[in-house]
């Protein structure tokens, strides 16, 4: 279809959704700015105004467009709705008779801002080789692990990565979900188009599929996947799968199936640990554009320690708090732990420092810090403050006997100090403990912050 063809049929289409709608406040603000930008195939993509105006057609009025192209054109397109002015993914087919082909690959997730830790180390080598060399090391890579852990961020770099910095434009890159791979395949067959369906496929050098269990019990679905699955590892084609299990642990998928991804790599990311917590959030905040507050280190300190156990979780973490400050502390230019703890308060919590099984150095510190209204940073510094040091003393005393930490290790985690500083730190706690009863109440109501 020429522009003046596309722009003909789209107008009909929208006093079609309008009269369906009702409602001219939902419609003027949510379609009166879209555009049929192109149809391919089965394909009608749709220009609209913003990620909300994205997220909210395609979640309640997408059927409406379906119907409306179809009363204008009489055919049936599935509409694909593309945000106004994002870089696009997707290119046209000169051939009218091809298929469009479209990646969707996010451009915001890639290597450079994946924080590597001891968590998913292993997870990011595999995915770089993968992309590094598509097909020839590591086919099928399947990364595995909980919800929110960063095995989508992954698949997108490899993605990011293979068209970008590999330079294999030449490449087709694909990403979709188990989810939508299954709607497309019912799709295709209600309009009688599985073969265009299995061509797609076909054309694929590298294929991005995320939680693949979701394929469980699917049995129909399952059988197309495995044979497209078959039909690229034959061909050399690069196949990377995420799941929140193991290959071994996934139920309702045949065995012949499950036997072909435990032929390739199988690899797990972790909770991410603290320090891979901290360093998110430090890149987090790089990243905010609209940070106009300094937050202090032991902030950032006290959230990486609390929200530890999922990346989302994390994140959420750090929005509430930027917005908390923006928009009930809005004279304040630093965002210290005071604030925090105030605007976290209430938020629901599945971390280290919520944890009794889960006591470590870090978690001390931070106990220790908070009960004399101090930083961990001020803490373990060279100051000198009677307060301070006597702060710093009893988390000394306290991972000693509470964790039997060495002295070593102990002056490690307070900047490196020497051994012998420790000995006489955890020395002089226990002189103080017989002899003054308010230090050795101090040490006690620590003791149960802990528990």
């Amino acid at each position: 279809m020429d522009l003046s063809k596309l722009n003909l049929v789209w107008d009909s289409a929208l006093n079609f959704i309008e009269q369906r709608i009702a409602d001219y406040n939902v419609f003027a603000t949510f379609f009166k700015d879209t555009k049929l930008l192109a149809v391919e195939g089965d394909n009608a993509y749709i220009e609209v105004s913003s990620k909300f105006a994205k997220e909210l057609i395609q979640s309640r009025y997408l059927d409406y467009i379906t119907s409306a192209l179809e009363e204008v054109t009489k055919k049936n397109y599935k509409g694909i709705l593309k945000i106004k002015n994002e870089e696009r993914d997707f290119t046209f087919s000169k051939d009218s008779n091809k298929s469009v082909f479209v990646s969707n690959i996010n451009k915001g997730y890639t290597f450079d801002n994946f924080v590597v830790g001891p968590s998913n180390q292993e997870a990011h080598s595999a995915s770089l080789t993968a992309a590094l060399e598509p097909g020839q090391f590591y086919n099928p890579l399947f990364i595995y692990g909980k919800s929110g852990i960063g095995k989508t961020h992954l698949l997108h770099a490899i993605g990011n990565y293979v068209l970008v910095k590999n330079n294999k434009k030449d490449m087709n890159v694909y990403y979709t979900s188990s989810t939508d791979f299954l709607d497309d395949y019912m799709h295709s067959v209600r309009m009688g188009t599985i073969e265009d369906f299995k061509e797609k496929f076909k054309i694929v050098d590298v294929l991005l599929i995320d939680d693949i269990q979701f394929l469980s019990k699917k049995e129909k679905t399952s059988e197309m996947f495995f044979n497209i699955f078959n039909h690229l590892i034959n061909n050399h084609k690069q196949i990377v799968i995420t799941s929140d299990r193991s290959p071994n642990e996934l139920r309702g998928l045949e065995e012949r199936l499950v036997s072909r991804f435990t032929s390739g790599l199988s690899v797990i990311i972790q909770n991410p640990e603290y320090e891979t917590s901290l360093l998110i959030l430090k890149k987090k905040v790089e990243l905010l554009d609209n940070l106009n507050k300094k937050i202090e280190d032991d902030v950032l300190s006290y959230v990486a320690l609390k929200y530890s156990k999922d990346i989302r979780q994390l994140e959420g973490a750090l929005n509430r708090l930027v917005f908390y400050a923006d928009s009930f502390k809005k004279q304040t230019k630093v965002i210290d732990l005071e604030l925090a703890k105030e605007a976290l308060k209430g938020l629901v919590v599945n971390s280290n420092l919520e944890s009794s099984t889960s006591l470590n150095p870090d978690k001390i510190k931070m106990s220790v810090a908070d009960y004399y209204k101090l930083s961990v940073s001020q803490m373990v510094s060279s100051s000198r403050l009677s307060n301070i040091t006597n702060a710093r003393h009893i988390a000394m005393y306290l991972i000693r006997t509470l964790l039997d930490l060495p002295f070593v290790k102990i002056g490690e985690e307070f900047g490196g100090r020497d051994h012998s500083t420790v000995i006489n730190a955890c020395d002089k706690v226990e002189r103080m403990l017989k002899t003054d009863t308010n230090f050795k109440q101090a040490v006690d109501d620590i003791k149960m912050m802990l528990k």
